[in-house]
């Protein structure tokens, strides 16, 4: 579903943009695709016509990817209904495949050909310095908090490296916070992230492996280790501010205002945080600075062992997690004497 969401999305904007153009999916031309895709942040040879999104961000290299995906997806669609042939026939181009490609399909060795995108921007390098938090931050920033339920988020994303919306969509019966729980998956404390379309307050996981409800007990999802810090700010929050009449089993609940006792949304918890950093001149606290600063701590305690980085914080990829954090602190004395002798000091 999250993937149809993101798709609609993208789809709904490109015929807008048709529409802004003068243009109809039975006379658009591959020409036209690659102006749209250069309207909407990609590199693209020549002029793309009239600005479109003005106000709006240029897409990111992950969001033009789903975006050139989505745009062959439907005009091959409509290709297989009679519609726009020609363009069909552009789009649907083959490339020799890459060692990466063969590695990842079966029987790899044997492929001599693989479906291509004309539209796909070339990939450009993970930004290897991604934005951390401000030095000392995670911790001034509970004593300026309020709320047991904000310190509680604070603590979670800090030394848990959770994504927001993980830490807003938790169910009460997913955090297994003792020694030997009863899921029998890991004997520490731990919490299952358990993906559901449904919840109150709208938010979702980003990474959706299964899981199921037995006997009350929560098995698979992904599974994270919890901090005995992160224990102890769950049962402050629970024990003073968590309302007792709550039916709806989501762990961050509203304190305040009209909706007392409903679900906390993402956007509210984005907003504390911005908040309490430019009480303490920090300027604006994202969610995702206590991930990059989480996983670049975790890398550089395991000795840059990438797969205990990704474990922790998890990641998808160690590759990845290898490509983005782990390069050598500019201020390592190790670094620095390296460049010492270099330099003849």
């Amino acid at each position: 579903m999250g993937t149809a969401r993101t798709y609609a999305y993208m789809l709904v904007d490109h015929l807008r943009w048709l529409r802004f153009e003068g243009l109809k999916i039975e006379t658009v031309a591959f020409f036209d695709l690659e102006r749209y895709m250069g309207a909407v942040g990609a590199e693209v040879a020549g002029p793309f016509g009239r600005p479109w999104r003005p106000d709006r961000e240029p897409y990111g290299q992950s969001a033009l990817e789903v975006a050139a995906a989505c745009l062959k997806g439907f005009y091959v669609h409509q290709a297989r209904r009679g519609v726009n042939l020609d363009l069909a026939k552009v789009l649907n181009g083959t490339k020799l495949p890459t060692t990466a490609d063969r590695r990842r399909s079966f029987l790899g060795h044997t492929l001599t050909s693989m479906p291509a995108n004309p539209l796909t921007p070339r990939r450009t390098v993970h930004r290897r310095h991604p934005k951390m938090l401000p030095e000392g931050a995670q911790k001034e920033l509970p004593g300026t908090l309020r709320w047991a339920r904000d310190r509680m988020i604070v603590q979670w994303l800090g030394d848990g490296g959770f994504r927001i919306g993980e830490v807003c969509g938790f169910h009460l019966v997913d955090l297994h916070l003792r020694e030997g729980a009863a899921c029998g998956e890991c004997t520490a404390p731990h919490v299952h992230i358990c993906h559901r379309e449904l919840n109150a307050n709208r938010s979702r996981v980003k990474v959706k492996d299964p899981w199921k409800l037995q006997r009350g007990v929560i098995t698979g999802g992904t599974i994270r280790r919890v901090s005995p810090a992160m224990i102890h700010t769950y049962f402050e929050y629970m024990t003073t501010q968590y309302p007792a009449e709550a039916q709806h089993g989501m762990l961050v609940v509203q304190l305040h205002g009209p909706h007392v006792g409903e679900p906390l949304s993402t956007a509210a918890a984005r907003g504390m945080l911005r908040r309490a950093g430019i009480r303490l001149d920090l300027g604006h606290i994202l969610p995702k600075e206590f991930r990059h600063t989480f996983t670049s701590k975790v890398l550089d305690k395991a000795g840059g062992n990438s797969m205990i980085a990704k474990e922790a914080g998890g990641w998808r990829s160690a590759a990845m997690v290898d490509e983005v954090y782990g390069h050598v602190d500019l201020h390592d004395p190790r670094f620095v004497a390296a460049l010492d002798r270099t330099w003849g000091k």
